[in-house]
């Protein structure tokens, strides 16, 4: 088709005066198309790629919250091995867990995390190229995107109470002839010290840790006596033995001799031959007739004056005796016929001779004067047997631990002690049930034991007992076969019975405080197993201990210098369940014959110590304090299990897992934060 010419219609050019050049004039005929055409692609362009980067900045943003979702996964799984290869695959692992490349149409994505501090900072580059569409019709295919990130861990003011199961079990090996379970322990407890301590080298947070380790009871005296004296009574009954004296009259002092009794005696030496030979020159021709001239014997006679010579001494039985001697010499002479042979004309003759014989001999007469001692009668006491009963004993210097004499050694000797510093527990009453409220606290209120934050008053049953070992007896009856076992135990007031309690003392606990690491490692090497099993007492002093309202509020409550706010833990580690025994010296006395807690010395005892617990835990967390619990090589028991705060709780069953489980405490007590 062909266009009719139109007619030119001109236009003033807008601005031009009247008489400018007609060349100035706009001819706008056939010009709107081109035009057109050209600002439809300029759009296109500018839409487009408006809309792919907006995709691109919303596939970055993405990919910035996975970089960042990987690093702080990859530094909460740093152990002691540092950035290791499980917490790599672990930053691996959430970081394509959080960007979904297909979602973002992203294409070449890659996540490098790593870390030049041995995993306290954990740094990553991420990439990925976004494919583009509209702009692919422009030449350009995708949009390149790269982020950076990092993330460490950073430990703000935190007070850590570690509660410690020190029992006799943890003396035990898991395996024959591998480390015992104390010793694992104690490892993982330095591993702890050195995260959290890595966390905050070059920071200002302030870190403090106090230690509560428990058996059948604490030691916490020299911190309660270090707080106030008068916390701790002055007097106490303990279930004790006493020594019981008959009377005996026995010699006094020596006052004299007393009149002499006299007697005598007489003996004599045996005789002696002093001279010999021949009597006469007869020679005699036979025996008979020599014997018939020889002559008859002398009898003893005196020869000489006597003499006499005294002697005093003391016998056998204490008397004085003075001995005379009058010695008398006497001799006598005896004959007798002996044959002798002679020589005449070479012939040998025989005859026989008188001989004599002359003997000696000494008599002896004894005089004897004696005489009795005399001495003053005294009656004395003498130990009978021991009395087994509940005694009370002035613990006024004992509780400053300075030796202490009591009469209580065998049969009465005195022996001196010095306090170790565990305690018996302020006045309780032996209820089925105990709970906690928020507004009233543990019921039954009667239980001053269980009461964290009071103060003791001038009543003796607000105030602590010094544990006494070395007076604590229980009493048996009396059984031919076994006597004295604690399987004999009697309800009787008094026996003649009875055995030595068995006593343990933990480690002393010690209050919040900052610690180097020669000094956390010195207190963790000093702890040692033995004992029973009262999780009640540990959980309860590790909440005096740290509790801002409580008795040692003063030190929980001193402001750290940064001027922060204080994060509070408490670590409860045990490696077994409640086992608490009725024939022990515990914080309770002796159960069997105190009944403390039982009111009948044996019934429910496990259950009302577990009772106990359970309402301790909630005072815990009550107070703002998480609380963590540890089940090391036994199992988490439902008490155990909701004891602790919420996802606080662990199993362990070798020193591996113990050691992953303090160094999870240790990552949960530091904050992990985004640094890039």
């Amino acid at each position: 088709m062909t266009l009719k010419s139109q007619p030119e219609i001109h236009r003033r050019a807008p601005g031009l005066p009247g008489n400018a050049d007609s060349s100035l004039w706009v001819d706008e005929s056939g010009s709107l198309l081109p035009i057109a055409a050209m600002g439809f692609l300029v759009l296109a362009a500018i839409v487009g790629g408006g809309v792919d980067l907006s995709r691109a900045s919303k596939a970055e943003n993405r990919l910035q919250a996975a970089c960042d979702a990987g690093v702080l996964a990859g530094r909460r799984a740093v152990y002691m091995n540092g950035f290791d290869d499980d917490a790599q695959a672990e930053a691996n692992r959430y970081f394509l867990n959080n960007f979904e490349a297909t979602s973002h149409g992203a294409s070449s994505v890659s996540f490098t995390p790593s870390s030049n501090d041995n995993g306290n900072t954990v740094a990553a580059s991420a990439q990925a190229d976004v494919e583009t569409t509209i702009m692919k019709a422009f030449g350009f295919d995708t949009i390149p995107i790269t982020v950076t990130c990092s993330a460490s861990m950073g430990v703000g003011n935190s007070d850590v109470t570690m509660v410690l199961d020190t029992t006799g079990s943890m003396g035990w090996r898991l395996t024959s002839g591998g480390p015992t379970k104390l010793s694992m322990l104690q490892d993982a407890m330095k591993n702890f010290y050195d995260t959290v301590a890595s966390s905050t080298a070059g920071g200002s947070a302030r870190i403090r840790y106090a230690f509560v380790p428990y058996s059948s009871t604490v030691n916490v005296g020299q911190l309660l006596y270090n707080a106030n004296p008068a916390w701790l009574v002055d007097s106490m009954d303990i279930q004790s033995r006493v020594a019981v004296f008959g009377t005996e009259t026995t010699q006094g002092d020596f006052e004299g001799w007393d009149d002499p009794t006299y007697s005598s005696s007489s003996g004599r030496s045996s005789s002696r031959l002093v001279d010999q030979g021949v009597y006469d020159s007869t020679q005699h021709s036979s025996r008979g007739a020599c014997n018939r001239s020889k002559p008859s014997n002398t009898s003893w006679t005196n020869t000489g004056s006597a003499s006499s010579e005294s002697e005093t001494s003391i016998n056998e039985e204490g008397q004085q005796v003075t001995t005379t001697t009058t010695t008398q010499t006497q001799t006598r002479t005896r004959y007798t016929c002996v044959r002798l042979t002679r020589r005449e004309g070479g012939r040998r003759i025989r005859y026989f001779a008188v001989y004599f014989y002359e003997y000696e001999r000494d008599e002896y007469e004894y005089e004897y004067e004696t005489r009795d001692p005399i001495y003053e009668e005294e009656t004395v006491s003498v130990f009978d047997h021991y009395a087994f009963r509940q005694e009370n004993y002035d613990t006024s210097a004992y509780k400053t631990f300075a030796a202490t004499t009591t009469p209580t050694g065998d049969e009465g000797a005195d022996q001196t002690s010095t306090w170790e510093g565990c305690i018996e527990e302020r006045a309780t009453t032996p209820a089925d049930s105990f709970t906690f409220t928020a507004g009233s606290g543990i019921t039954p209120a009667a239980a001053i034991d269980l009461d964290i934050d009071s103060v003791p008053t001038t009543d003796d049953d607000t105030k602590w007992r010094p544990l006494w070992p070395e007076l604590a007896y229980y009493r048996t009856a009396w059984v031919s076969t076994r006597r004295g076992g604690y399987w004999d135990l009697t309800d009787e007031d008094e026996t003649r019975n009875g055995g030595k309690a068995y006593s343990f003392c933990p480690q002393s606990a010690r209050l919040l405080a900052e610690m180097s690491e020669t000094a956390f490692d010195n207190y963790t090497d000093s702890l040692r197993a033995e004992g029973n099993t009262y999780h009640d007492l540990g959980i309860l002093w590790g909440a005096r201990l740290s509790s801002p309202q409580g008795i040692f509020a003063s030190n929980v409550n001193v402001a750290p210098p940064n001027g922060g706010n204080v994060a509070r833990h408490l670590i409860f580690m045990t490696d077994g369940q409640m086992q608490p025994n009725i024939a022990v010296q515990t914080a309770y006395g002796i159960e069997y014959h105190d009944k403390r807690v039982t009111g009948d010395g044996s019934d429910n005892h496990t259950e009302r110590h577990n009772s106990r617990f359970a309402a301790l835990c909630e005072a815990v967390k009550a107070k703002g304090i998480r609380l963590w619990v540890i089940a090391f090589a036994t199992g988490l028991s439902d008490a155990m299990s909701e004891c602790a705060s919420d996802s606080s709780a662990f199993t362990a069953d070798n020193a591996s897992e113990l050691n992953e489980a303090f160094q999870e405490i240790a990552n949960e007590v530091g904050e992990l934060r985004i640094t890039q």
